[in-house]
């Protein structure tokens, strides 16, 4: 195990930045209630549909189509719960969520890998899983770990597996992007209580969370949400992302589309209350937009306002937000697009006061790891945090005593204060970075020389073997029942 392992750093400020004002937050959640009431939204699953019709919605079996009434939605919704806590491996890295702290991580699920070692562009194994999770462990810009690539070699149990490598290299709380169904939620919980020891202690710490997507416009994935049930009867914490893209899956208009993608998250969340009320819940829009002349998938426009907005709307609700960020559209490493469409991203987000933030780290819109790319995007991070911190004014950082001393035409190098101070009145970032002959790096390459360090040095403890061997022994029954 590594002998020193930097803390969590997430963002902390005081700051806070409104996008919307009452009378517009107002406007938008009468939009969604009148959307769930009089549109509604389709959810192919009996399970699902059993539920609505037992709590008073209106449920036609033929389309899947549920109407949730306004009465029935905002009864729902007073049972979800503001703040809860993420846990982790390790207690020290639990996450109680609170109100001026944004805790960040990775993104999620890129499918392609730049190979480490050989620039090889290939498909994204379990082992790239693992490599990426022990980073994400000694980063002190990552509080908890999602999934950065997909288990490709490990077939329809990969989901499991990715949880089996991350816990065998990460030690912070883990936000699965890949489980969905009934089978593989239940299996996932199972290993969650091996892990903890009991159901009981995964309710109180959970060590795993779970992200969904809906359909957009208006739909819910059936394995996807049979899933998300699985889990939140367990007590694990949820979250629901809506993906609409402007123009295509929504209306060409950013309260139009924001408005789609919070029927689809709220009708989740009110069945996931209507199942089990209190169950934790997450918050989570990313709207993108169609490029009119090609019908691109667009990210990052030059008009890209509002993308904080749904971390406003999730308060306005009384939920927690998941907010994106970084998640650049450029396929290259170190580009100047790989950093211009990302660069406020941090600052923003935090200012908006999400409580959780993923997004670190890939390229060529969320599918490409270079997996140095993640030491680029914590010096973004970190540049954003630095941002926010607050400025320590008193008599010693004030040095007016200094100042008399030096006097007018001065020099200040000579002073005691001075040689004090000066070592930490500057932090050096990736662009900063001196070689053998005092010359600044290229960032690229120190990131590169960073990621080699880490994996070298850096070795967090697995789970203790009698647990280890639990969960092989629950790996080894889902690849037979699943995959055969």
């Amino acid at each position: 195990m590594s002998k020193e392992r930097p803390p969590i750093e997430p963002i902390r400020t005081s700051y806070k930045l409104d996008f919307l004002d009452d009378e517009q937050l107002d406007n938008l959640q009468e939009a969604t209630l009148n959307i769930l009431e009089n549109t509604g939204v389709q959810f192919p699953s009996e399970k699902a549909l059993a539920i609505f019709a037992e709590h008073g919605a209106t449920v036609d079996r033929n389309s899947q189509i549920v109407k949730i009434p306004r009465h029935l939605v905002l009864k729902a919704m007073s049972t979800v719960p503001r703040y809860f806590t993420l846990g982790a491996r390790d207690p020290e890295f639990d996450l109680q969520l609170q109100e001026g702290v944004s805790f960040f991580t990775t993104d999620g699920c890129g499918h392609k890998v730049v190979d480490f070692e050989t620039g090889e562009h290939r498909a994204s194994k379990k082992a790239d899983v693992g490599m990426m999770a022990r980073i994400n462990d000694y980063l002190s810009s990552m509080a908890f770990c999602w999934t950065i690539v997909s288990a490709q070699d490990c077939g329809i149990t990969s989901p499991l597996h990715e949880i089996d490598i991350t816990w065998r290299n990460n030690t912070k709380h883990y936000q699965s992007v890949t489980m969905m169904g009934d089978a593989i939620c239940r299996y996932g919980v199972e290993m969650a209580t091996v892990l903890r020891g009991s159901l009981e202690e995964v309710r109180s710490r959970p060590p795993i969370s779970l992200v969904v997507c809906t359909i957009a416009p208006l739909v819910q994935d059936k394995e996807a949400i049979e899933g998300a049930l699985v889990v939140a009867e367990a007590g694990i914490p949820v979250v629901i992302m809506s993906m609409p893209t402007m123009g295509t899956t929504a209306p060409a208009t950013y309260a139009g589309t924001l408005a789609v993608g919070d029927a689809e998250v709220i009708s989740a969340a009110v069945l996931l209350q209507l199942a089990n009320p209190g169950a934790p819940v997450f918050h989570s829009l990313f709207h993108a937009w169609a490029d009119p002349r090609t019908a691109a998938y667009i990210g990052y426009p030059l008009n890209s306002r509002v993308r904080y907005a749904p971390i406003e709307i999730a308060h306005h609700w009384g939920m927690p937000a998941l907010g994106g960020a970084f998640g650049t559209e450029s396929p290259e490493l170190d580009s100047w697009q790989s950093a211009a469409e990302v660069a406020t991203d941090p600052l923003m987000v935090a200012l908006a006061g999400a409580e959780i933030v993923t997004g670190i780290g890939l390229r060529d819109t969320y599918t490409l790891l270079y997996p140095e790319a993640i030491i680029l995007d914590d010096d973004l991070y970190h540049r954003a945090r630095y941002s926010l911190l607050n400025m320590e004014v008193n008599p010693e950082t004030l040095a007016v005593d200094v100042i008399a001393k030096v006097k007018p035409g001065g020099h200040f190098l000579s002073q005691k204060h001075t040689r004090t101070h000066m070592r930490t009145g500057m932090v050096r970032g990736v662009s900063h970075q001196l070689d053998s002959s005092g010359a600044y790096r290229a960032p690229a390459d120190y990131a590169r020389e960073r990621v080699s360090w880490i994996l070298e040095n850096h070795h967090p403890e697995p789970p203790p073997a009698d647990v280890q061997k639990e969960i092989d022994r629950i790996l080894a029954a889902a690849d037979k029942e699943l995959t055969g």
